[in-house]
């Protein structure tokens, strides 16, 4: 759980504030909308947006740029924005969570094995190289002692798979009802919750400092996980029937979500976990069939929402990122994290998906898909370094392993599914004129 210090600091003007606000989301909307001009998810150009004005860049330009557009004194209060949009966010994303592909009985197999593939040698990828770089950790930045913590998070970091970002390159490119594209979103999201599993553990492992209080940690998740699904999901089912008198409106839906979602993220972070586990098992117990029912729009409008202030989380994370700084030593971590990333993905998923019958074009269409990081990464991250298990240096790499993946995510896919389609054509003449002659 992410700690801002507010109470002692003197607030910072209002113009100031809202003048940092503007800036980020003049930004972030220029250059999601070149990132769409060039075939990327608009949340790239978020991203990059978030890193540039950081220190990676305005640090660079004199005259202080950095402090003037984005003073210190708002930074707090930003902080508290990025982490409101993240929590909404989460709710959208465990909202969506569904994993009904896998009851196709032709798809059950295959999605299993990749999706476990493609998060097992990412996980042990990540472990082995945590425990090459940690000599080259910055212990003064680290919150925790030994290689453990540090080994366990980067697993879980190198085997997600950006299940939002995924989703959109798949709409962007028409392919979201394609097989293709229902397998590799059921892998994403198996993968995301089996990673959201592991780093689950992860916190609770750092965060406990002796076996009762890890105990204790663990029993109260299980607790609130079994409230949530025995108690609160029929409590809001009953409450959102259409049935019900006072149903009839959206103004009762959207301020029960709201509400439920920060009272669960707010329990979670209490329990000793991030709030983003609440936001993300309210989003996932939400009744479906009685929200849209009675209230469709809302879950809509809450991601909206999200949307809105997200711009501002990723410049707080851009604000940690400092590429100038990274040194040598820097870019031979980036270098090995891109490289770590990108072999485990996409060989976990090739693999798996080539022995369950895919073929070779398929098998390396769905290990590209499932390569992409994007902002899920980010998110996670974000609670790494909270948690003090990784130095800003090793961030800064794994941001820019982030980048990579979801940047060339879709160049990758293009290519190959041009490939595809020129295979398909090229068969279909030789038909022509073989049946010509």
């Amino acid at each position: 759980m992410t700690q801002f210090v507010l109470a002692g600091s003197a607030a910072p003007p209002t113009g100031r504030f809202l003048l940092a606000l503007a800036v980020i989301l003049a930004v972030a909307y220029a250059l999601a909308r070149l990132a769409q001009r060039v075939r990327q998810p608009a949340v790239m150009g978020e991203i990059v947006g978030g890193i540039l004005l950081g220190p990676s860049l305005l640090s660079l330009v004199p005259g202080d740029l950095e402090s003037r557009l984005v003073p210190p004194s708002t930074l707090p209060y930003l902080q508290l924005l990025s982490q409101l949009g993240l929590v909404l966010f989460m709710f959208g994303v465990g909202y969506q969570f569904d994993l009904a592909h896998l009851r196709t009985p032709t798809a059950k197999r295959q999605v299993a094995a990749v999706s476990l593939t493609s998060v097992a040698l990412p996980f042990g990828l990540g472990v082995g190289l945590a425990y090459g770089l940690h000599p080259w950790l910055r212990t003064s930045e680290l919150k925790t002692t030994g290689t453990l913590g540090p080994a366990l998070f980067l697993g879980a970091a190198m085997s997600i798979t950006a299940f939002p970002v995924l989703a959109r390159i798949l709409a962007e490119r028409g392919l979201y009802k394609d097989p293709l594209g229902a397998i590799s979103l059921a892998c994403a999201a198996v993968q995301d919750f089996l990673a959201w599993c592991i780093l689950a553990a992860v916190v609770v492992v750092v965060r406990a400092s002796g076996p009762w209080p890890l105990a204790r940690m663990a029993l109260e998740s299980a607790l609130l996980l079994a409230a949530l699904v025995l108690l609160v999901r029929p409590g809001l089912a009953w409450l959102l029937d259409p049935a019900r008198p006072w149903a009839g409106g959206p103004a009762l839906t959207h301020a029960v979500l709201v509400v439920g979602v920060l009272l669960t993220a707010v329990a979670t972070d209490e329990i000793g976990l991030h709030a983003v586990f609440g936001a993300f098992a309210f989003g996932a117990i939400a009744p479906h069939r009685q929200i849209d029912e009675t209230a469709p729009q809302v879950p809509e409008r809450i991601e909206q929402t999200s949307l809105l202030l997200l711009p501002v989380f990723f410049t707080v994370t851009g604000m940690s990122v400092d590429i100038s700084g990274l040194g040598a030593r820097g870019l031979l971590m980036t270098a090995a994290v891109v490289v770590t990333a990108c072999v485990g993905k996409f060989t976990g998923a090739f693999g798996a998906a080539r022995l369950t019958g895919a073929s070779p074009r398929e098998a390396t269409a769905l290990g590209i898909l499932l390569n992409c990081r994007g902002l899920t990464e980010l998110v996670i991250l974000n609670v790494g370094l909270g948690l003090g298990v990784i130095d800003t240096r090793l961030f800064t790499a794994m941001v820019l392993m982030a980048v990579i993946t979801t940047l060339i995510t879709g160049p990758l896919l293009d290519r190959v599914r041009a490939q595809e389609l020129s295979a398909v054509s090229g068969a279909a003449v030789d038909r022509s004129l073989h049946d010509a002659a």
